[in-house]
């Protein structure tokens, strides 16, 4: 059979921009920011909303405690997923690009809700943190569901089986910000929208990024073709129960609006 080629370095320079992103959310979300450079990131080139600084150990307003304490454990696994993956890529290891975590929220939103929600700022209070998590937590699952065939399975370098546990753990966190996403669902949000609303139009627009098929779900039967009414949706999985996959093209789709 034909030599299975080696593209390890490029799917782990893009799973490193991903954690990037994650690791710079979640750590200005719990005004730790500044650890990012120290990871080999850089806190300098995170774009943040007006008057949030993501420093010095001041949270979200009313991001407190069970809530505040998932968000630290987040915070400490993706800046755990930066060093790892730089250390593995070693040289190979891209340098952090300029992440807007600001007005590129509010394009978000917009987007999201056709305008209806303007001014979007996921630091603004503690629900706005969850639904600016729920934006990219379920991509960077399908992102390394993705990419699982095409890393080199080799038992040498182990890469396969770490791929796989960092993908356990975005599952983890996706599965933790649906929860609290489902369980405040009838919540009102922003615009005369209540949560369970806010979520599925997120949904509905990263399926319309990534293309023609129906692979994205919100976190209720309603609007998510396949989950019977009597169940919640905290898995979004296809009819076998298993995970959705993105190619890194549909991904950044996603990331890029």
């Amino acid at each position: 059979p034909p030599t299975k080629a080696n593209l390890d370095a490029a799917i782990f320079n893009f799973a490193l921009n991903l954690e990037y992103l994650e690791a710079a959310f979640y750590l200005a979300a719990v005004g730790r920011l500044d650890e990012l450079t120290a990871a080999g990131g850089d806190a300098s080139k995170v774009i943040l909303p007006a008057g949030f600084t993501g420093r010095g150990g001041v949270a979200v307003p009313g991001l407190t405690g069970d809530l505040l304490a998932m968000a630290h454990e987040i915070a400490d696994d993706e800046l755990a997923h930066v060093r790892f993956i730089r250390e593995v890529l070693k040289t190979n290891a891209v340098a952090q690009p300029r992440l807007d975590l600001g007005p590129a929220f509010d394009a978000a939103g917009r987007a999201a809700s056709g305008g209806a929600i303007q001014g979007f700022n996921p630091y603004a209070n503690e629900l706005f943190f969850l639904h600016g998590a729920f934006i990219f937590e379920d991509v960077g699952v399908t992102a390394y569901k993705g990419a699982a065939r095409l890393i080199f399975d080799d038992s040498a370098n182990g890469n396969l089986e770490q791929a796989a546990g960092i993908l356990a753990v975005e599952a983890y966190h996706a599965g933790t910000i649906r929860t609290q996403l489902y369980r405040r669902r009838g919540e009102a949000a922003a615009a005369g929208l209540n949560v369970e609303q806010v979520v599925q139009a997120i949904s509905n627009t990263r399926d319309s990024l990534d293309g023609a098929d129906d692979r994205d779900q919100g976190v209720t039967a309603s609007g998510n073709a396949g989950v019977p009414a009597r169940s919640a949706n905290i898995v979004p999985t296809d009819a076998n129960g298993v995970a959705f996959s993105r190619t890194p093209r549909q991904v950044a789709n996603i990331v890029f609006l």
